[in-house]
């Protein structure tokens, strides 16, 4: 019994041992973002792109050898138009004579630059908003969904051709009108995911225990919409490059000679049967781009999912 009592007496005095600290939610999604392969895959993918467009001056200058606007000459002495891939041309030149594996990298930074900002204003404007007109309803909610409905029934696509034929748009004007057009769907799936949520019992908790309304948009409300923000944000980018290909290739996207992918596959249409080397490079880099940007979404939006945490 002596014995006995000593020990519960030790045991009461011994320190109880530290609980391994929980893991936030931030940790908690990028650890299950890490477990999904595919999503990493195009991770790697897109990271190598955006940093070979990035770096294209030094690519250019110190690998290649060569500008954009630089008219390559054969060694004989002539202009080298509509070289096939070889050394030297490693993905052959265009019908002025210009390198094409540089030229394709200097015109991802304008896509990307296009997609990342039409992305970032159509977030900037539609997050907010749909929080608002989902969380408080009644009149804001009304006042947000007349702007959403006028802006929606705008025909963007002919409006910019309109604005393209009136004046030559530089790449930040281009993806401000992209941009100041795409934010309704965010908003609209924004306010849905809000409306899901606003009325759930841990939200009413948080109100009776006092919490204002910025906490619980912060601490309740947001964790449930950033899975939804994520993947409205792939699909921000992949749009705004998709749209600036299809205006450039009708002729009223970016001004030549700034070149972009959609330019690049405009300009090859003619000589589509005597240089097939010029459309597969630029086509290849959307379709991949895009691919990976919808991969590393539907990734984002499984891994921020709160209720598909393990």
């Amino acid at each position: 019994m002596a014995d006995g009592g000593a020990a519960a007496v030790l045991a009461e005095r011994a320190p109880e041992r530290a609980r391994p600290p929980s893991r936030g939610f931030l940790s908690t999604s990028l650890r299950r973002f890490f477990r999904d392969r595919l999503s990493l895959a195009a991770l790697v993918v897109f990271a190598l792109i955006v940093s070979v467009t990035v770096l294209a001056p030094l690519i250019a200058e110190y690998g290649l050898g060569t500008t954009p606007e630089e008219l390559l000459r054969t060694p004989q002495g002539r202009i080298a138009t509509l070289q096939p891939p070889g050394p030297g041309y490693p993905l052959g030149t265009d019908d002025l004579g210009r390198d094409t594996l540089t030229r394709l990298l200097y015109a991802g930074r304008v896509s990307l630059t296009i997609g990342f900002l039409v992305a970032a204003i159509a977030l900037a404007i539609g997050t907010p908003l749909g929080l608002i007109a989902g969380y408080y309803g009644g009149r804001a909610d009304d006042l947000v969904n007349a702007v959403v409905q006028l802006i929606v029934n705008v025909p963007l696509l002919f409006i910019m051709i309109v604005l393209s034929v009136l004046f030559q748009p530089t790449v930040v004007v281009l993806a401000l009108l992209f941009g100041l057009f795409s934010w309704p769907s965010t908003t609209r799936q924004v306010r849905g995911m809000v409306l899901s949520v606003r009325n759930r019992d841990y939200v009413d908790a948080a109100r009776v225990l006092g919490a204002s309304d910025a906490r619980i948009l912060a601490r309740h409300v947001m964790p449930n919409v950033v899975s939804i923000v994520t993947v409205i944000a792939g699909f921000d980018v992949a749009s705004a490059i998709l749209g600036e290909s299809v205006l450039s290739f009708l002729g009223f996207g970016v001004p030549v000679p700034l070149s972009s992918w959609g330019n690049m596959l405009s300009g090859s249409q003619d000589t589509f049967r005597s240089a097939p080397w010029l459309v597969y490079p630029p086509g290849l880099m959307i379709f991949l781009t895009v691919l990976c940007v919808f991969l590393l979404a539907d990734g984002l939006r499984d891994a921020f999912d709160p209720r598909g945490r393990a």
